[in-house]
Order: structure tokens, then C-alpha cells, then sequence
């Protein structure tokens, strides 16, 4: 419920505190519009991580620097997308078990 001030004047700020500061909600990591930024240490490292953005159609920065640590975790991210998990429903207490012995679940193996 909004608040009313006097002579029932909503107030407008409700609107914008929900809402939150998003600059670049859509923009995907790895595209034009946020390219990856990568960091390695001689030509042919780089020549194998562009391959490999190439490969999964992404746009990566590879900065070569032989003096920094190598630092490729924004393309690893990109990679391991982690999957939902999904577990096996438990049968019910009157269910058949799924040991095969032909009794309910709350019989044999519950």
C-alpha cells in the first residue's frame, strides 16, 4: 500500500526505489557489448585462448604481459556454466518400494 501525504498525494519515489540501478541488465558476458577480459603471458598462449573464444563464439580483450600472472577466469566462467541438479523424488509412505519386494515403502524399506 502506498503512503498519502496531505490531500492524498501518493508518494512518487515507490517506483523508483523497486527498481534498483541496473546500467546493462541484458548485456551477456562475452558478446560486443561486454567483451571478455583476458590476460596472458606470450603470443602463443594467446593464440590458443582466442581459438578457444573463437570456438564457443565469444569476444574476448587478451592483453599479453610476460611480467603479470596469467589470468583467463572470465573465459573459464564463460565455459562452466554450472547446471541445475536434479534429485530423484522419494516415494511416498504408501507407494510400492522400489526394491521390487511387492510391499509398501512404509513396510519394507522406510
Amino acid at each position: 500500500m502506498s503512503k498519502f501525504f496531505y490531500r492524498g498525494r501518493p508518494d512518487v519515489m515507490t517506483n523508483y526505489g523497486k527498481n534498483g540501478y541496473k546500467p546493462n541488465p541484458n548485456v551477456k558476458l562475452g558478446t560486443a557489448g561486454r567483451p571478455l577480459v583476458l590476460t596472458v603471458a606470450n603470443e602463443q598462449r594467446s593464440a590458443e585462448v582466442q581459438a578457444l573464444a573463437d570456438l564457443h563464439n565469444l569476444v574476448a580483450n587478451i592483453t599479453i604481459d610476460a611480467k603479470a600472472d596469467e589470468n583467463i577466469a572470465e573465459l573459464e566462467v564463460a565455459l562452466n556454466k554450472p547446471s541445475t541438479q536434479r534429485f530423484e523424488k522419494t516415494p511416498e509412505r504408501n507407494d510400492p518400494c522400489s526394491c521390487g519386494s511387492g510391499k509398501k515403502y512404509k513396510k519394507c524399506c522406510a
